[in-house]
């Protein structure tokens, strides 16, 4: 079997606006032919929970940069080992609590004298404002439970900040918009998890990865076949994966052109 996965923002969604229809007719390719699709994003499980919903999306997914992989109730003709179960979900939380996150952030900016604002420091309005989202949206990514994106207000100390928070025994990494600090969890991590559950279903699992920012590097270069989506970080995502096939067309569109140009029932 195949298995997709997939960042959002600036991949399946375009960085900008959003919108993912110049996808449609890829996503229905896979759709068709019963393609797992696993999302694998830094964005909350609330706001990948809503995203799943308007994309008819019914299979695991990864939130928060490899925080927690969330598995729906019985998609697996097995038990699922699990840190919690609800209603919908088995959650396997693979990151430390966000407190633990914005207590060492404060820590790490205060020993380095560099200034930073993260989500937990905005109002929804503010995050609605940075990411161009409508509040809505903007509600559910404060809705943080494994990783904390911030702004880093004086770039001339990017290193000692970074240099604190690795002191903090936190990790960090860099998406489209923001920076973010994470335990020792990745996305890596998560979708190789992810894949041996697969895998005990007795089938063979190939796996093909999109991505566009550097958050993306670790899941893929796990994966098969990684596909480096078009976008201003293209450069330095081509020097950390050097397998990357990179697309011509940005966003959704360069999505969707990967998907046909690798999908072998196309």
């Amino acid at each position: 079997m195949r298995l997709i996965v997939t960042d959002l923002d600036g991949t399946l969604l375009d960085r900008s606006t959003y919108a993912w229809e110049e996808a449609r007719a890829a996503l229905d390719l896979l759709r068709l032919h019963d393609v797992p699709l696993v999302f694998c994003t830094s964005k909350t499980r609330a706001e990948t929970e809503s995203w799943r919903r308007l994309l008819d999306n019914r299979h695991p997914f990864i939130v928060e940069n490899g925080g927690a992989v969330l598995i729906p109730r019985g998609y697996f003709p097995f038990p699922v080992e699990a840190s919690a179960h609800d209603a919908q979900c088995d959650v396997l939380a693979l990151g430390p609590p966000y407190p633990e996150l914005t207590g060492a952030l404060r820590r790490a900016s205060a020993s380095s004298g560099c200034r930073v604002r993260g989500f937990a420091d905005m109002s929804a309005a503010e995050v609605a404002r940075e990411c161009q989202m409508p509040i809505e949206q903007a509600e559910l990514a404060r809705q943080r439970e494994y990783d904390e994106p911030f702004l880093i207000l004086d770039a001339d100390r990017t290193a000692d900040l970074l240099a604190a928070i690795d002191r903090q025994g936190m990790r960090h990494t860099r998406g489209g918009r923001f920076y973010h600090i994470l335990g020792n969890n990745d996305k890596a991590e998560a979708v190789r998890l992810l894949v041996g559950l697969y895998r005990r279903t007795g089938e063979d699992v190939e796996t093909i990865g999109l991505g566009d920012g550097l958050n993306d590097a670790s899941f893929l270069n796990a994966v098969d076949i990684p596909i480096l989506i078009r976008s201003p970080l293209l450069e330095q995502l081509q020097a950390a994966v050097p397998r990357g096939v990179p697309t011509e067309r940005v966003g959704p569109q360069g999505w969707h052109d990967a998907i046909l140009r690798h999908w072998g029932g196309a």
